[in-house]
């Protein structure tokens, strides 16, 4: 037997879970075929199960050996399916219940991130009757206006003047959590992608637009990616510890991305930590990879590796 068909071998039955009922269960199913098409090319005995609700209600994984998750956004990522996994003793790669459940709630992050100093954007929680001008006052316009547990940068708003706070509320509304308005970092964006708790290259993020949106994510073909960026090794490795110690303030393990700000004076602020980052060729952190040096199908099986965590192996 190879070295690959013994690694393979290794894995056993793997359940590819892909879909979901989120706002991202189109960029769900596009990560999951990737990432099942990776595996079968390495020899896994690798299954695509579409997690709709109706699925989700009699999953059955009797006869699976790990679940490799590649589902994004509300019963995906927050901890419902790895609670699920949990009780059915399905080994799962990436972050477990507390970690997924905390990623996915920007506003719980902000706060964990506040008790234990690590910086992240002024903010304010909003509600139906906040007064516009209080919270200009505050943060400053412009600013942002973001839904709490919003995946894709789906619900998030720029507000330039405090008549359109409202409508920015309203769009957030639409989509998990509560709300919040944060202050707008003039300056550059970056990502930090983590595998195997371990950093991947930096990769800054360039977008033509007001700031990395849906379309910017998935649509266009005008943002650019500059992996490494323009900083020096120690902005880097500063940027990189620094995605590193939020990721484990929230309990994260295994895998996940980081996204970070870096205003005009090279102060650095957290964003969001994505514990099931996508997997589809638009991705960020098979681009990090890439750069150093791990290919696609490597990539998911180092991913694959971390649902070991949870059995105590190595």
């Amino acid at each position: 037997m190879t070295q690959t068909a013994k690694r393979a071998a290794r894995y056993g039955r793997v359940a590819v879970l892909m879909g979901g009922w989120s706002d991202e269960r189109e960029i769900s199913l596009g990560s999951g075929q990737a990432v099942l098409q990776a595996l079968l090319r390495q020899g896994v005995d690798a299954t695509p199960i579409d997690l709709t609700v109706e699925r989700a209600r009699s999953l059955d994984l009797l006869g699976y050996d790990r679940a490799f998750i590649a589902l994004h956004g509300t019963g995906g990522e927050d901890g419902t399916i790895q609670g699920c996994l949990d009780i059915a003793g399905v080994p799962y790669t990436g972050s477990g219940v507390l970690g997924s459940a905390l990623g996915m709630d920007k506003l719980a992050c902000k706060r964990l991130w506040g008790g234990t100093n690590l910086p992240s954007a002024p903010y304010r929680l909003l509600s139906a009757d906040s007064d516009p001008e209080a919270v200009a006052d505050a943060l400053g316009l412009p600013l942002i206006v973001k839904p709490s547990r919003g995946g894709s940068s789906l619900g998030l708003s720029r507000v330039q003047s405090t008549v359109e706070l409202q409508a920015a509320y309203d769009e957030a509304r639409r989509h998990p959590g509560a709300v919040f308005a944060e202050q707008w970092i003039v300056g550059r964006e970056f990502t930090v992608a983590i595998v195997a708790n371990e950093p991947l290259p930096v990769i800054q993020i360039e977008t033509p637009g007001n700031f990395y949106d849906y379309h910017a994510k998935y649509e266009a073909d005008t943002t650019r990616y500059r992996c490494p960026p323009p900083l020096d090794s120690a902005a880097l490795i500063e940027l990189q510890t620094l995605a590193l110690s939020a990721f484990a303030a929230i309990d994260g393990d295994g895998w996940g991305r980081v996204d970070l700000l870096q205003d005009v004076h090279g102060e650095n602020y957290l964003i969001e930590v994505n514990t099931v980052p996508g997997m589809t060729d638009h991705s960020l952190v098979p681009k990090a990879a890439a750069q150093a040096g791990i290919g696609f199908d490597e990539l998911c099986l180092r991913i694959l590796d971390t649902s070991f965590r949870a059995e105590g192996a190595d």
